[in-house]
C-alpha cells in the first residue's frame, strides 16, 4: 500500500544499484540508496510514499562507478492506504505521510539498522545538545515540541535493544504539538523490534505502521503502548507476537500488546495478534465517559486469548475485524463505556461479546 518493491538476482560485477521510479506524473525518481538491501541471494528495492496510481521501477547495475544497462519492471499497482477511524477526526493525518500517501514536506527521514541504531544523529530545533546521536535521543529532541518538521523513522531489518531507552522502550512524545507529526514505520517485510517497546505519551500526529513487535520483557511493559496525554494516533499494518513471561500469572505470553490509556482520537487497523495473551487494554483509570474515541478496524486476533478490546469508560466503534479461535473472549465493555460493534466475524470464539 503506498509503495511499490522489486527483487532481483545479483548481476555479476555489479557493485551496486540504483533504482529509479516512474508514475503518477514521476519519471526516474531515485529512491534512497537505504532502501536496497541485500539478502545473499537476492537484492529487494523498496519504494516508499507513493500516491496510488500506476508505476514501473528500473534497476540499474552500477560496475566500475558507471551505470549499466537497466531493467525494467512491469506496470504495478500501488493503491492507497485505508485511513478511516477517529484518528482522523478534524482533518487530521497523523504521521509524516499526507493523506495521499506521499511524504510530507520538509520531512526529515531517519534511517535506523541494527548497526547504526546507536549511532544515526540529527539536528533538532530545541534539542538541549546538537546532534541528538540515537533513536531514543533524536526522539527526546522533538519532545519539547519546537521542531516542526514531520519525522519519518524507518527501520530496516531486525533492531534488538538499542544502548540508551527509557526503561526498555523507546519513547515517542512530542509536547502534544499540533503542527509536529512522527511516523515510525518498517521496510519491506522483516522489520522488527526484536525485544524492546514502543511507548507513546503526551503525543499527538503519530503513525506507526509496518513492523514486528516480539520478545518484549513483560516487566518492561507492553509491545506497543499509548501510555497518556495522546491524540490523533494512528497504528495499522503491524504484528504483534507476544513477549516473554512475566511475574503475574496473566502475563504467560507477555504483557499487553497494544494498549490504550488516557488517550483519544485513535485508530488501531490492520494489525496482526499472533497468539497474544492479552491483545487491547482500553481505558485505566480515566475516571470519565467524555471525550474517549478510538476506532479498531480490520484488526486479525489470531487465536489471541482476550481484550480484543477490553473496555473501560471509552467510546469505541469495533468494525470488521476477525476474531479467530479466541481462548477466553471476544470484546469486553465495563465501567460506563460504549462499544459499537458490527460487521466482525467470530471463528471458535468462546464468548464474542462481554458485559
Amino acid at each position: 500500500l503506498e509503495s511499490a518493491y522489486v527483487r532481483w538476482q545479483p548481476i555479476a560485477n555489479a557493485q551496486t544499484y540504483n533504482v529509479y521510479y516512474s508514475g503518477a506524473g514521476i519519471v526516474n525518481q531515485q529512491i534512497d540508496t537505504q532502501l536496497i538491501r541485500s539478502y545473499g541471494s537476492f537484492f529487494r528495492a523498496d519504494a516508499l510514499g507513493l500516491a496510488p496510481g500506476t508505476y514501473t521501477l528500473k534497476i540499474v547495475p552500477v560496475i566500475g562507478g558507471v551505470e549499466g544497462t537497466a531493467t525494467v519492471t512491469s506496470a504495478l499497482t500501488v493503491l492507497a492506504q485505508d485511513r478511516a477511524g477517529f484518528a482522523f477526526s478534524g482533518g487530521r493525518v497523523p504521521g509524516a505521510y499526507n493523506a495521499n500517501g506521499t511524504v510530507k514536506s520538509s520531512a526529515v527521514v531517519v534511517y535506523i539498522t541494527q548497526n547504526t541504531k546507536n549511532t544515526v544523529s540529527l539536528n533538532v530545533t530545541g534539542a538541549t545538545v546538537n546532534p541528538c546521536v540515537g533513536l531514543q535521543t533524536i526522539l527526546e529532541g522533538f519532545k519539547k515540541g519546537r521542531d516542526a518538521r514531520p519525522l519519518l523513522v524507518r527501520l530496516i531489518g531486525n533492531i534488538t535493544d538499542l544502548s540508551y531507552m527509557q526503561s526498555g522502550d523507546i519513547v515517542i512524545e512530542n509536547d502534544n504539538f499540533a503542527s509536529g507529526s512522527i511516523t515510525l514505520e518498517g521496510v519491506g517485510n522483516d522489520a522488527v523490534a526484536n525485544g524492546w517497546g514502543i511507548r507513546v505519551k503526551n503525543a499527538s500526529n503519530v503513525e506507526i505502521r509496518n513492523i514486528g513487535t516480539m520478545n518484549c520483557d513483560s516487566d518492561e511493559g507492553d509491545n506497543i503502548g499509548l501510555q497518556q496525554d495522546n491524540d490523533h494516533v494512528w497504528v495499522h499494518n503491524v504484528d504483534f507476537f507476544y513477549g516473554h513471561a512475566g511475574s503475574d500469572p496473566d502475563q504467560v505470553k507477555g504483557d499487553g500488546a497494544l494498549d490504550c490509556k488516557k488517550s483519544t482520537y485513535v485508530t488501531f487497523s490492520y494489525n496482526h495478534f499472533w497468539d497474544s495473551g492479552k491483545s487491547n487494554l482500553l481505558g485505566l483509570s480515566e475516571a470519565t465517559t467524555q471525550g474517549l474515541y478510538i476506532t479498531y478496524h480490520h484488526n486479525w486476533y489470531d487465536h489471541s486469548d482476550s481484550r480484543h478490546p477490553r473496555v473501560r469508560f471509552y467510546s469505541a466503534h469495533v468494525y470488521n475485524n476477525y476474531y479467530d479461535g479466541n481462548a477466553k473472549y471476544g470484546a469486553g465493555s465495563t465501567l460506563g463505556s460504549s462499544v459499537f460493534m458490527e460487521g466482525n466475524y467470530f471463528r471458535n470464539c468462546k464468548y464474542p461479546m462481554l458485559t
